[in-house]
């Protein structure tokens, strides 16, 4: 690059600068416009860069429309705002100038380095609201005082720009309203018709052409009256007449009784219709809008069939979660549903307790459907499966922009629950920051979204569920103590599996007619050794895990026998169980002595009671007795209290 003397040392001729402006520019719009400008403006400051460019504030961008620098030109240019000689320009929206020393003022910018500049002057372009629509700007190799006249010039150039990247900008929303009002017309379901005063078609949407049968390019032009009836075509004159009579706020009508309509084919129909006019080159062009009102009927007969068979699938899914969710006659069940029966018609806060499996949200669901808000939404959140980051968002929502990612506005679960009912399972592991605004929803029923300043009052009864002890953790500082007792309304305790004694084979029955069904198998009845196998069982799963059983039994059954052999977990060598006792086979297989219920429970008492003497009543761990036992030490806890086995006062 060719060294330029300082600006103090050179003569400007403003008249001359000015000229350069108006020869250079005038014929030019668009990019030869922003080259143009920017070479004479380079010229007529005698410096060595010159740049205009447009500002792309979604990424905090500049991109250059034109950039002349050392003689040559600079294609595609595009940098980051941040850090360069343009960051005040575009953060306060004026002029900067810098007279030297850019490159230690800006270390961040390479380009200064590379490109050898040291001042720089700089002035945003502006839309009509004040808002930075990009920039024009100038650099030297050498330093370059302020002066007067330069600066003069400059804001002259500055100005040019800033029409022409307005001109540009109001040219595209023109043409983006154009398409927007184009694809409004061709997307609208209606039939849209455009007449001059002498009803000659001008347009025809899709909706149009379809409804007459009829093609646009072929129509334009017919006498529009051959689509119309008897004396509707002197209606619509009339019409016409009246709005052009009619002050310009209110030259748009609805078509009393509307019109009879005419398809190409000859075909009639009654159609709705409104009529509007608006002027086009001082030319008068009648709009009308018309809706076949044979095709409304046929569509709300057809809403209506729809809407009585969505009610009756509604009813018979109603009567199949009836029958298949809760399924049992022990007494701790039916006290935990004549429990259910007590609570659902009330607004209480219901607390469900119990072990995992156990069907906790099948009650929740029971209360709701048996609640004044069964016709309102059921809305389910998991708080241990949502990001502890997103989980104030989930709940209650997020204004657009209110953090990175939230580009647009969005309603959390408890807006979606206004009215009904909100189930918050897996509670225990709500973070403790998120707990009091929970509370306060429980206490006032009210809430702000992420992002607002706006309270928003809701009507929710709120469901809980955990298989953790609150008590435990209010303790431990791990869950508020008044959240707790806020939440502790009503506690609902959901029985382990173990405890309801013959329901596990109704389950199982259940579930085997289930997977039967969907796989298309045949199923026989649960043989007597099977019940006393899964009688036997301890269901560290609960229920869950009993299903997951009972579909990968039917999967490797055999003629519609159940295979327990490989199915049930104590029945697989190596499995988790405290003993090996030889069942006799499901496929026929006979043992040499069958073993009642109360010897196989003793068996497996004493052998447990073996594993803990040698272990020092360790029970996990690598020396642990569940290790020894090649179990869950979880497993080996459960079998321990369901035997009352309990460490020796002093071991």
């Amino acid at each position: 690059m060719t060294s330029i003397k300082p600006l103090t040392a050179r003569t400007l001729d403003e008249n001359a600068a000015l000229r350069m402006i108006l020869e250079g520019t005038a014929t030019e719009t668009g990019q030869p416009f922003f080259e143009a400008l920017v070479l004479n403006l380079a010229r007529a400051l005698q410096t060595t860069a010159a740049i205009v460019t447009e500002y792309i504030e979604e990424i905090h961008t500049l991109r250059s429309l034109a950039f002349w620098v050392g003689g040559e030109w600079i294609r595609d240019y595009q940098y980051d705002v941040l850090g360069t000689p343009c960051e005040p320009v575009v953060k306060y929206g004026c002029f900067f100038h810098h007279p030297e020393n850019i490159q230690e003022l800006f270390p961040q910018d390479i380009s200064l380095r590379e490109m050898g500049l040291v001042s720089y002057m700089g002035v945003p372009i502006l839309d009509l609201e004040g808002h930075v629509l990009g920039t024009l700007a100038v650099l030297d190799m050498c330093p370059m005082p302020e002066e007067p006249t330069g600066l003069a010039v400059f804001r002259i150039f500055a100005a040019r720009a800033t029409a022409e990247i307005r001109r540009i900008r109001a040219e595209a929303d023109v043409r983006e309203r154009e398409a927007q009002l184009s694809r409004l017309v061709h997307g609208a379901m209606d039939a849209i018709i455009q007449v001059d005063k002498d009803l000659r078609l001008l347009l025809l949407n899709p909706a149009a052409e379809k409804i007459f049968g009829c093609v646009a390019g072929q129509a334009a032009g017919w006498d529009f009256s051959r689509f119309l009836t008897g004396e509707d075509p002197g209606k619509l004159a009339r019409l016409m007449d009246e709005l052009d009579a009619s002050p310009p706020d209110r030259q748009c009508l609805w078509i009393p009784g509307g019109l009879q309509a005419r398809r190409f084919n000859g075909e009639t129909f009654p159609a709705e219709a409104t009529l509007s006019r608006h002027e086009i080159h001082r030319h008068a062009v009648y709009t009308l809008i018309l809706r076949n009102v044979n095709e409304r009927l046929k569509a709300e007969k057809k809403i209506q069939s729809l809407t009585r068979v969505a009610e009756y699938l509604k009813e018979e899914i109603k009567e199949l979660h009836n029958f298949d969710e809760i399924v049992g006659h022990s007494e701790s069940l039916l006290q935990v549903l004549r429990d259910v029966r007590q609570v659902a018609g009330t607004d209480a806060t219901v607390l469900i307790l119990g072990e995992t499996g156990t069907g906790k949200e099948l009650f929740a669901r029971a209360i709701h459907n048996a609640s004044r808000r069964k016709d309102k939404p059921l809305i389910k959140v998991n708080c241990a499966a949502i990001p502890a980051s997103l989980i104030e968002s989930e709940f209650f929502g997020h204004e657009q922009g209110a953090f990175t990612g939230a580009t647009r506005k969005r309603d959390g679960r408890f807006t979606l629950a206004d009215g009904g009912t909100i189930f918050l399972d897996e509670i225990g592991e709500l973070p403790l920051d998120l707990q009091g605004k929970l509370l306060r929803v429980l206490q006032e029923g009210e809430f702000e979204p992420v992002g607002s300043s706006k309270t928003r009052k809701v009507d929710v009864r709120i469901l809980a569920a955990t298989n953790r002890d609150l008590q435990h953790d209010v303790k431990q500082g791990k869950f508020r103590e008044d959240l707790y007792y806020r939440l502790n309304v009503f506690p609902l305790h959901v029985p382990p599996l173990r405890e309801r004694g013959d329901d596990v084979i109704l389950l199982a029955e259940a579930f085997a007619r289930r997977f039967a069904q969907r796989m298309g198998r045949a199923v026989e009845p649960l043989s007597p050794i099977c019940v006393r196998r899964l009688k036997a069982y301890d269901w560290p799963g609960n229920v869950r895990e009993l299903e997951n059983v009972i579909e990968r039994a039917l999967i490797i059954s055999h003629d519609g026998r159940l295979n327990l052999d490989r199915a049930l977990p104590d029945s697989r060598p190596g499995a988790d169980s405290p003993i090996a006792v030889p069942f006799t086979s499901d496929t026929g297989d006979p043992s040499p002595r069958i073993h009642t219920l109360q010897e196989l429970q003793e068996m497996e008492r004493s052998n447990i009671l073996r594993a803990l003497d040698r272990c020092a009543w360790r029970v996990s761990g690598g020396n642990g007795a569940a290790r020894l036992l090649g179990m869950n030490p979880s497993t080996l806890s459960s079998r321990m209290k369901a035997l009352g086995i309990k460490k020796p006062v002093g071991t």
